[in-house]
């Protein structure tokens, strides 16, 4: 074969093309996501005009807003006729929109530290592979501490109180292995009982670290919207847990008593409870009690959290299989190690949207109290705020800031709850 009848081949490759500008970048986003079809193109304009329009509307407002005045009249004297708002009224009365108008603004300072340490103690529960377990001493150290800062008094309020749940968890740990059912009841009663004989004995510590009390009629503002949501759905989810599985009891006393508890307290608006947490409990309450009406509405709003979360968490126990309570039958696990070891984990990672659902609401739920004379943010907006000469007719700054401090908040649980569901695999993928 001659050399001319060779074939060509070729020794290196050929410089990579560029690929086609409308398959790479903002292009291919703009096309795959806002222009993929005629009616989506047709969503999008009309989209953008309308967020063009709102802006283009509220930003005179924000823009040429007023944040330093006395009062409402002066606010509009600086503005002269021009559109902006009078944010005046947040610079001159943030502190009663946090921490009500009665609590002293010296000791602004313990409830801040607080809800700083709120997260340091929330940090080892929310994000366990992150930090230490042995941050969870501290976690459960953080209520009665938390309770000492905001409330005062001496510090021997949450020694003792702490001593006695410490005391009913022995008794607990002591009597779990011949019943659960009756543990827990005997546990508390421990711990009940531990209360009420440290309150006699407390007497020669109450000057020992003794903090200025604080009662609860001076809080308000957003500090009771948080203590209240806060509170309430850490003791709502455990309460709620043991309603899921009484009703799931074979004891009939213990099913009809759970399902009663749920279904009534489900039938029943929560502004109702309050009322009745505000004026009716005193009355079946003796002479001359003083039962602490922040007391009353935590018991009421964990009453009404923990049936809604009780019928989430029975959905989860629901949606798992029989063989998985066989699995702990053939493992020879009783109930409770059945219930903690296999069925519970499962059934609250499937429970995890509907529990964070419940929770969202009832923390805006807790602007509820404002009915019953609690001066929580919108009570201090409605009452004292526009009440007052100096900002009566000032609306949309006040219920603007409260809007943005509670979306906030649920925004910031419901992004967790999703990272969560996302680190647990709840949708077996």
């Amino acid at each position: 074969m001659s050399h001319e009848q060779i074939g060509f081949v070729r020794t290196e490759m050929l410089p990579e093309s560029a690929p086609p500008l409308a398959s790479t970048g903002i292009v291919k986003w703009l096309r795959e996501n806002l222009f993929s079809s005629p009616a989506n193109s047709l969503l999008t304009v009309v989209s953008v005009l309308v967020v063009y329009q709102i802006v283009t509307s509220a930003a005179p407002w924000f823009f040429n807003g007023v944040w330093d005045s006395p009062s409402l009249t002066a606010c509009r004297e600086i503005l002269d006729g021009k559109t902006g708002g009078c944010f005046a009224v947040l610079s001159e009365r943030w502190n009663q929109l946090l921490f009500g108008f009665k609590y002293p603004s010296e000791l602004y300072w313990r409830p801040g530290l607080a809800f700083v340490l709120l997260f340091i103690a929330a940090a080892p529960l929310l994000f366990g592979k992150v930090f230490p377990r042995k941050m969870l001493i501290f976690t459960g150290l953080y209520p009665f501490i938390a309770f000492w800062l905001i409330w005062g008094g001496p510090v021997s309020t949450p020694v003792f109180a702490l001593l006695g749940v410490l005391f009913g968890a022995f008794v607990y740990t002591k009597m779990v292995k011949t019943s659960a059912g009756i543990a827990v009841i005997v546990s508390f009663v421990a711990a009940l009982v531990f209360w009420i004989v440290s309150g006699y004995l407390s007497g020669p510590f109450e000057n020992i670290m003794a903090l200025e009390a604080i009662p609860s009629r001076d809080m308000g503002g957003f500090m009771i919207n948080l203590m209240l949501g806060v509170i309430c759905v850490s003791l709502s989810v455990p309460l709620g847990i043991l309603l899921a599985l009484g009703r799931q009891s074979s004891m009939p006393i213990i099913k009809w008593i759970c399902v009663v508890f749920i279904e009534f307290i489900r039938g029943v608006p929560l502004i109702t409870l309050l009322f009745v947490a505000n004026v009716v409990l005193a009355y079946f309450l003796p002479p001359g009690t003083n039962f602490d009406l922040i007391l009353r509405v935590i018991i009421m709003i964990t009453m009404f959290s923990s049936a809604y979360i009780a019928e989430v968490i029975r959905g989860g126990l629901a949606a798992l299989p029989r063989g998985q309570y066989e699995a702990g039958d053939s493992l020879g696990l009783d109930y409770a190690q059945s219930m903690q070891l296999i069925i519970l984990p499962q059934a609250l990672k499937i429970s995890i949207p509907g529990i964070v659902n419940v929770a969202v609401g009832l923390f805006k739920d807790t602007t509820l109290v404002s009915v019953i004379s609690m001066f929580d943010i919108v009570g201090m907006i409605r009452g004292p705020i526009l009440s007052s000469s100096e900002w009566n007719g000032v609306y949309w700054e006040l219920f603007g800031f409260a809007v943005v401090l509670f979306f906030i908040t649920c925004y910031g649980i419901s992004q967790y709850s999703q990272w969560l569901e996302r680190q647990l695999q709840t949708d077996h993928r």
